[in-house]
């Protein structure tokens, strides 16, 4: 998927429901940073790791950040645990942080799934430990898509990040016979650092599910998302799915890339019998587009209105098109329409705009 325009320029079996796994993860980070956005939480705030979330607490299986009595952390070290390695405890910290339970919270991951027109996804955890988590790839490149759009600094702050260390001697309130000593957690995305631009987002397994990721890459301005659901669940099975992710983002970044034209103002438009002589014009669709590599190259553009343009016109009217051409020749058109209402003007405006156009149809 461009993440820019949301285009998809390859897809199999894309609609199919799988688990994510803790790919789950990243919705739980997307509702985290939307409680900070709206000022109600602080990267910097501390959390004491209730018992549910300690490490020797999660379910079998768990990947885990080594939560533990008698620690304390930042909300920001808790979103490392999550984006880096992938901790369950973590995730379950976070989710008690915003809800007062994990049933409560999971009930907004739903309704912001809902909300964001995820019809297919649906969790039942904060971690995606369970495999009655349910995405589609397709639902899953357009929530990261919203996710990238929402949380930019995401990417450098947190998902791209080779390593961390925890627990540190400050994240210990009192030193406990259960102290694991400092682990340093590698990256679970292999891709960082191997694939050119690749910078995120979140890998996930679980047998039910097999290996899964969700890779964002950027090159020259471009930006695609490539999820990769249900690899093989045996052992290897990770390096299977790595190399899917690394063969479409390649793929795609040498067939396909993003228009960005810079076109400037749009000039207002010419109306007749109007309380006013001019329109306000925008445009009806997305400025920037997808386009096979090999296009865009030289760009020009020109506007084609319906003429002569009468008063009233309702807003979001369409008037005209704005016409891409490159070398190759035309590439896109994008509908042009009436920012604002334009109001009939009175009698004598009408009259005498009739007269001028009568004249001008002369001319012609």
């Amino acid at each position: 998927m461009d993440a820019a325009t949301g285009s998809l320029v390859y897809y199999k079996n894309p609609d199919d429901e799988i688990p994510p796994a803790s790919l789950t993860k990243l919705m739980t980070m997307h509702i985290a940073f939307n409680e900070i956005k709206a000022g109600r939480a602080s990267l910097e705030e501390i959390i004491i790791p209730t018992h549910e979330s300690w490490a020797v607490n999660q379910l079998p299986r768990s990947s885990v950040m080594y939560l533990a009595e008698g620690q304390k952390l930042t909300l920001r070290e808790l979103f490392m645990g999550m984006a880096i390695f992938s901790g369950n405890d973590a995730a379950t910290a976070v989710a008690l942080r915003f809800a007062p339970s994990m049933d409560d919270f999971v009930g907004r991951m739903n309704k912001e799934a809902t909300a964001l027109g995820l019809h297919k996804t649906r969790f039942v955890d904060a971690s995606g430990y369970w495999e009655h988590n349910i995405t589609t790839a397709r639902e899953f490149a357009e929530f990261c898509r919203i996710y990238l759009e929402a949380h930019p600094f995401s990417l450098g702050d947190y998902h791209s990040i080779r390593e961390f260390r925890y627990p540190l001697p400050e994240n210990w309130i009192e030193r406990s016979s259960n102290n694991p000593g400092v682990w340093t957690h590698r990256n679970t995305n292999n891709l960082l650092g191997t694939v050119e631009g690749v910078d995120g987002l979140k890998t996930g397994y679980i047998p039910e599910s097999g290996y899964n990721i969700a890779l964002t890459a950027e090159r020259e301005r471009t930006r695609f998302i490539a999820v990769v659901l249900g690899g093989p669940s045996q052992r290897g099975g990770d390096r299977i799915r790595d190399e899917d992710g690394r063969k479409v983002l390649e793929w795609a970044f040498e067939n396909y890339k993003t228009i960005r034209p810079d076109i400037g103002a749009i000039e207002p438009a010419r109306v007749w019998k109007g309380k006013e002589n001019y329109a306000k014009l925008a445009l009806g669709a997305p400025l920037d587009f997808t386009a096979l590599a090999e296009r865009g190259e030289y760009l020009t553009w020109s506007i084609n209105l319906e003429e002569p343009l009468i008063a009233p016109i309702a807003e979001r009217t369409t008037v005209g098109d704005l016409v891409l051409y490159d070398n190759l020749g035309e590439l896109r058109r994008i509908p042009l329409v009436t920012a604002l209402n334009t109001e009939r003007g009175g009698f004598f405006k009408r009259l005498f705009d009739s007269i001028r156009l009568f004249f001008m149809g002369l001319r012609k």
